[in-house]
Order: structure tokens, then sequence, then C-alpha cells
């Protein structure tokens, strides 16, 4: 199996993927996916894509319709995408993405973090160049053979296709993301959720009291409002 493969056996359960921090992501999602693209999911690529990951964490049906009511009023501000680099201690890069409503805050929130573990917030294109951006489709395997998916849709991006217990998986690069999510629905392919993610090119492996202290960057990071995901090149082992 490849990088994809291993990142996302070391990654299954962790933190992030806590419901409540889920439903506070996907709010904001549905949010830009909205202003980007207006509220009408048929004709809104991005925002079908955001549906389908509400339902995989089984958010509320009526959560999802109010949010993307409340997200098509006029007076309801817009979510900026913004994306901090820098380093835990041990020499470990670390790359968050946030989705704001207050740079100021979180530009502030994001620095005292770094400052408090010992780390060093970064400028932009410090470490972001050690990560592979991909984009990753669920997709129901009922009646689909994982190799035959791979070859079919190697002509539209896929570089790593493999099965875990809730599907199939398929990991490409970033800018894929509009070619195989429309080939896959017309096939009819039923997807089940779909993200994107950074995959570290090279991890560093770290004692037990060197774990804990990177750990202690992370965990501020990931309980953060603003923050929508963190990735790092420490070495995890899955679980």
């Amino acid at each position: 199996m490849g990088r994809a493969f291993e990142f996302r056996k070391a990654r299954k359960m962790k933190r992030w993927s806590a419901m409540s921090k889920a439903f506070t992501r996907i709010g904001k999602d549905i949010v830009m996916a909205v202003k980007e693209g207006g509220p009408d999911p048929d004709s809104n690529s991005r925002l079908r894509a955001v549906i389908q990951n509400a339902k995989s964490v089984n958010m509320p049906k009526d959560n999802v319709e109010r949010a993307i009511k409340k997200a098509s009023e006029k007076g309801q501000g817009d979510y900026k995408e913004v994306i901090f680099e820098g380093y835990a201690p041990h020499g470990i890069a670390v790359l968050v993405e946030t989705a704001t409503d207050n740079n100021t805050r979180t530009v502030a929130n994001v620095r005292s973090y770094f400052n408090k573990c010992d780390g060093s917030l970064g400028t932009s294109g410090s470490v972001v160049f050690m990560f592979d951006h991909t984009c990753n489709f669920r997709i129901n395997a009922e009646g689909l053979d994982p190799e035959d998916v791979e070859l079919e849709f190697i002509d539209f991006g896929a570089e790593e296709v493999f099965a875990d217990d809730d599907g199939i998986l398929i990991y490409a690069p970033f800018e894929s993301f509009g070619a195989i999510q429309a080939e896959l629905e017309s096939r009819e392919i039923e997807i089940l959720s779909s993200g994107f993610e950074r995959i570290p090119q090279i991890t560093k492996s770290l004692d037990a009291q060197a774990v804990v202290e990177v750990e202690k960057l992370l965990e501020k990071l990931e309980e953060d409002d603003d923050v929508q995901n963190v990735y790092h090149t420490m070495e995890e082992l899955s679980e």
C-alpha cells in the first residue's frame, strides 16, 4: 500500500474526527459553498460534496437545511480560508487550515498556541511544500472491486485506491477533485464522503517525551473553533 493508505490508517479515529468538531467544520463548509455557488446542490458541486460529508457524520438533515438557509441570507458573513505554517518543538513541521470570519482573532490565537508550546509560527510557504495536497472520495463498495476502480479512474487522476470497513477510498492530486466527482456522479456511484488532505512527504520519529510536547501544541490548535484541520510531519502510529 502507498502513503495515502498509511496516512489514513494512522489518522483513523483521531481527535479531529470528533462529532462536535465535525459539525462545526461542516457548518462553515456549507456557508463557504453557498457563498461560492448558491444554495441549490444540483447546480453547486461543492455544496453537494459538503452535504455528502454531513450525512457521513450523521449530521441531522434539519441542521443541514437550516445551515443552507442561513448561509443564503444577506446578513450572513462569510468565512475566509487561511493557512498557517510553523514548527512544533523538535523540528516538526505543522500546517494549520482555518476558516475564519475574523482573521485578526485567528492570527492572534494561532500565534499564541505556537509561542506557549515552544513552537514558532512561520511565514507563508515555509512548510507547505513538505505536504502533498490531495483529494479523496469514499464510495459505496457494493458491487465494486478496488482494483477495477483504480484502473477505471487512473485517467481521471486517481493515484491510490483501497478498501476499508466503510467503503472504497480514492486518493488523487488536489486538482483532480472535479473530474473524479463528475465521473463518479455520471456513473451513479454513491459518494459517501469526500474532502481534501495534506499528506506529509517525510515524517520524523520522536521519543515518547517529545511526542507529548508536540501533542500539546496539536491539541491546542485542534480545539480552536476557527481551525478546520491540522497536519504535521511527526510519525504517527496507527491505532
